[in-house]
């Protein structure tokens, strides 16, 4: 998750069990297989209540192994897997959905986002570049991109998409949305909050209006407007993990713990490798330790190392444990080769250089 940002869920709706072709420009395949159809079927009734994912998943593997080519299937399959934050394995059942319905919109706009919590933003786009090509007319697939060029770094080229999406669709939300947060990207408030606002005229049900407010509202340094934005696109995207994060971010500096907990457990929910709602959480439960109760340290030094683990070079977790060893473990020795390893990888303007060189001078 990139967390100055607005997410496009995987809020897809679950492929039905009809004919295998269901959109005129997937190609032909041959017949399913009746027992692939049923387990299909099957898994998809079972994926609608709450407690029948992990069975879900297991129904579209079966129908799968018995038609490999039931892109319906993988797709299904696809979307549960990476709800339940196994991203490789969903990306490797999308792609071969991808590879045998090149045209179905529900499985390239899946993929797509699906990389794009991978990091891998060069894949994402594309992927949705040459859906688009073959399918202009596609709106969720032009959206999409939108989001896959911004967060990829390439905002000249999303501000041109979100301009060609306007062009047909003056009033979009979510295209003024993304154009907002472009121009946010470079650091152009004004506009930014000018089409935020347009963006909210035009679809005040919309989550990623509201949480482009709230980004605009963060950077003017309004966390009390940015917070009521957060709590609304929360409401009505439950699954919105950008809002739940950045509400928390709020939450943890205002001092509300307790709060700040809870959101970044939620993000963690939907996306359980998310390194930023990681390092909030540990924050969080660092500041909610003490001498006399030390289990909150502990909780923050599992996760950072956690976090460690999974990304060696990440700088943030490296310095975040350290604080924790210098500052309120009082583990000095421990502190200072992750102080140094911050300094090693933490690019030069980054604003915890000074209080790591401060940390590992009072050492001496």
């Amino acid at each position: 998750m990139k967390h100055a940002t607005a997410l496009l869920c995987l809020a897809l709706a679950l492929a039905g069990c009809g004919s295998r072709n269901k959109q005129s420009n997937v190609p032909a395949l041959p017949p399913a297989s009746p027992q692939a159809l049923g387990k299909l079927a099957q898994g998809v009734e079972a994926a609608r209540s709450a407690d029948g994912k992990q069975r879900a998943i297991g129904l579209l593997q079966e129908a799968v192994a018995v038609d490999e080519k039931l892109w319906e299937a993988r797709y299904n399959l696809g979307v549960l897997l990476a709800d339940g934050g196994d991203l490789v394995a969903a990306e490797k059942q999308l792609k071969v959905a991808h590879d045998l319905a090149p045209n179905a919109e529900d499985v390239a706009v899946a993929l797509s986002e699906v990389r794009r919590r991978l990091g891998d933003h060069e894949g994402a786009i594309a992927v949705l570049s040459a859906f688009v090509k073959q399918n202009p007319k596609a709106s969720a697939a032009n959206i999409a991109l939108l989001t896959a060029l911004r967060e990829g770094g390439k905002i000249k080229q999303a501000i041109d998409q979100a301009h060609a999406v306007l062009v047909k669709h003056s009033s979009d939300p979510f295209a003024l949305s993304e154009l907002a947060l472009a121009h946010l990207e470079l650091g152009e408030l004004d506009t930014a909050e000018l089409i935020s606002n347009e963006a909210l005229k035009a679809g005040d049900k919309a989550a990623p209006a509201y949480r482009a407010a709230a980004l605009v509202a963060l950077k003017r340094g309004d966390d009390a407007v940015a917070f009521r934005h957060f709590v609304r696109a929360s409401e009505l995207d439950p699954e919105d993990t950008t809002a739940r994060f950045n509400m928390g971010v709020v939450l943890l500096r205002a001092g509300v713990y307790d709060k700040a907990v809870e959101e970044f457990k939620g993000v963690l929910a939907v996306e359980p490798e998310s390194t930023g709602a990681e390092l909030g959480l540990a924050a969080a439960r660092r500041s909610q330790g003490s001498r006399d109760n030390p289990g909150p340290y502990a909780d923050a030094e599992k996760l950072l190392k956690g976090v460690l683990e999974r990304e060696p070079k990440n700088p943030d977790a490296a310095f975040d444990l350290g604080v924790l060893y210098a500052e309120y473990m009082k583990k000095p020795a421990e502190a200072e080769p992750l102080l140094k390893r911050f300094l090693e990888e933490a690019p030069q303007q980054h604003p915890s250089r000074a209080e790591a060189e401060r940390l590992l001078a009072a050492k001496k």
